[in-house]
């Protein structure tokens, strides 16, 4: 009896030892398996950051800084230069403009691919600067080709979105327009095409402080190119600085702006 009862103890003994040795194995698998997800989320973080590092190259390629940046030079991108057309829209929402312009096609995009989109007929929306969105684009009206399509598109999309407002530049013919209306109201607007086409709401203090000069209907202007106080010329020169204190002057944005954030480019309807 006492025989058989050792061997039960030295049979009992044996199967702990086993067990213990069972759970050693799957803990051993667990922190392997621990391991290896953590190698696999290390990769995909490496892999993200090597691509983010890869498109901020190709954008600094883009749009180089100065080589005296000292962070808050400008940095200018063709898009800018005259002529050019953009609406600026107090929200940090590019997907409620795109919803209000009903772009056609929309996709988002970087601010470089965007920019280039927008010299072939579409549309970019930027990502938010600040409180505002800006929309940039050939394809956005020309109040000297056609004042009535511009008044529409701009009282339209004030009425879904607030506060809007619209800037022209074209220094080879001397055209350019402001505008800035909310809730669909036109609050001010401006536009010289050669005469005045457009002449809406009492001047602003800003347009004021910058001795900008708007001329009335039918006005008979002599045309003085090349002068020293040319209105005209004074007015081109200066509108980039009443769009700064309006709301953005995207001529004035440093390079930091184009390489983060995306928008949304797309066709006019």
């Amino acid at each position: 009896m006492n025989g058989l009862r050792q061997f039960f103890q030295v049979r009992a003994s044996g199967e702990g030892s086993e067990a213990v040795h069972n759970g050693d194995y799957v803990a051993v698998l667990l922190v392997l398996f621990l391991l290896l997800i953590l190698g696999i989320a290390a990769l995909f973080v490496w892999l993200a950051s090597r691509q983010a590092g890869t498109r901020r190259r190709q954008l600094e390629r883009q749009f180089p800084p100065s080589p005296h940046w000292s962070g808050s030079e400008a940095c200018r991108p063709d898009i800018f230069d005259s002529p050019c057309r953009w609406i600026a829209v107090r929200t940090t929402e590019p997907r409620a403009v795109q919803k209000a312009l009903r772009l056609a096609n929309p996709t988002i995009c970087t601010w470089a691919e965007g920019l280039a989109e927008a010299r072939d007929r579409r549309l970019f929306i930027t990502p938010p600067i600040g409180e505002w969105v800006l929309v940039v684009g050939s394809s956005l009206p020309d109040p000297g080709d056609d004042v009535d399509a511009c008044f529409h598109l701009l009282t339209g999309l004030s009425r879904e979105l607030g506060l809007v407002q619209f800037f022209c530049l074209n220094r080879a013919v001397g055209h350019h327009a402001w505008a800035r209306l909310d809730s669909g109201e036109v609050l001010r607007a401006y536009a010289w095409a050669g005469q005045v086409v457009w002449n809406q709401g009492s001047p602003s203090p800003a347009e004021l402080g910058l001795d900008l000069r708007c001329f009335e209907y039918l006005e008979s202007v002599e045309p003085s190119w090349g002068q020293t106080h040319d209105p005209i010329l004074q007015n081109l020169d200066r509108l980039p600085m009443l769009a700064a204190r309006w709301s953005v002057d995207p001529t004035s944005l440093d390079g930091r702006h184009f390489l983060t954030g995306r928008g949304i480019v797309g066709e006019l309807s």
